[in-house]
């Protein structure tokens, strides 16, 4: 049996690829430093019986004990960084040069898969990106992921450490809350308020939007893999903002029409991923399309305000 040991495994993709591996009967262990965890994802982690590491001594002894570490540890919000970049290149980037120090003092090195993000590759000058796109991040946030990569290359050429680079597009799906939630979560919570999505910008800026089960199956597949090099996880179909907002009135029957407001500082207007690397190295396809996946969302978010608070966190990521 494989045995995982994922950061950040109480965050949003984190939780989720935990909850996914051990439905599987994986062998997963979490550590988080719980800064930025959602009580829910904690409540589910427990209630799983997983173990959850968030001491960094702890964690160097745990590093040992697996056969692969999936990174998703990181800060995520692009405005945020702009506001604070010397934040996210020190939390991001020097705790991935730390963590890839870590594993290559351990003689029997566990398979690495770092979790990189499309931010990296700035302004697309193509269509379709591709992971040879040239990577040009336009905020601190796509810097300090990029960096990682670099560092992450570092110690494969001179400590012979063995990973695997994923690059993910617009992630979605359940347990997606907080200050630094997508596009989607924040179009969901307007929508189920009766209220238009706010869309910043002209709205025809173009997302690939991938359901975090579909990035789960994706991460499993690379854990199972073990292929060095990099790969886009992503839908390879491009969807407007506006079409997006659409959709999800047309789900939810609100007959209105969306408010917009001023662009944000380091949104990029159009980026859509190129799948075919990852479908042809380790047989990765996407499964779950954006409509039904909005569906899903919309469903949860109606169960959950008709369910006792106490609850609701036992309920979602059945």
């Amino acid at each position: 049996m494989v045995k995982v040991l994922i950061t950040g495994g109480a965050g949003f993709i984190g939780h989720n690829l935990v909850l996914h591996l051990l439905s599987r009967g994986w062998d997963v262990i979490v550590y988080d430093n719980l800064e930025r965890s959602s009580k829910c994802a904690i409540e589910k982690i427990r209630s799983a019986g997983i173990p959850l590491v968030s001491q960094e001594s702890k964690l160097k002894d745990n590093l040992s004990e697996v056969d692969v570490v999936v990174h998703a540890a990181a800060y995520i919000s692009v405005e945020e960084s702009i506001a604070n970049p010397e934040k996210y290149l020190i939390n991001n980037s020097v705790n991935t040069y730390t963590l890839c120090k870590h594993i290559s003092d351990i003689d029997n090195k566990p398979h690495l898969v770092y979790i990189s993000s499309a931010a990296v590759y700035g302004k697309p000058r193509q269509k379709f990106v591709t992971e040879d796109h040239p990577v040009e991040p336009l905020s601190p946030y796509g810097l300090s992921k990029l960096l990682g990569e670099y560092e992450v290359d570092f110690f494969i050429k001179i400590h012979n450490l063995r990973a695997t680079i994923l690059r993910l597009f617009n992630v979605y799906g359940s347990g997606q809350t907080g200050t630094y939630a997508g596009v989607i979560t924040k179009f969901v919570e307007r929508v189920c308020q009766n209220q238009p999505p706010l869309i910043y910008g002209d709205g025809k800026q173009t997302r690939d939007f991938i359901h975090v089960e579909d990035v789960c199956e994706a991460i499993r597949f690379a854990i199972t893999k073990k292929i060095n090099g990099t790969f886009n996880v992503a839908s390879g179909k491009e969807t407007t903002v506006q079409e997006l907002a659409k959709m999800m009135m047309k789900l939810k029957d609100l007959e209105a029409e969306p408010i917009y407001a001023s662009p944000k500082q380091g949104d990029i207007t159009h980026s859509v991923g190129d799948p075919r690397k990852i479908k042809n190295a380790m047989g990765f396809e996407t499964h779950i399309d954006l409509m039904e996946g909005l569906r899903r969302l919309l469903l949860e978010e109606k169960d959950m305000t008709n369910t006792p608070q106490e609850t609701i966190c036992l309920l979602t990521n059945r």
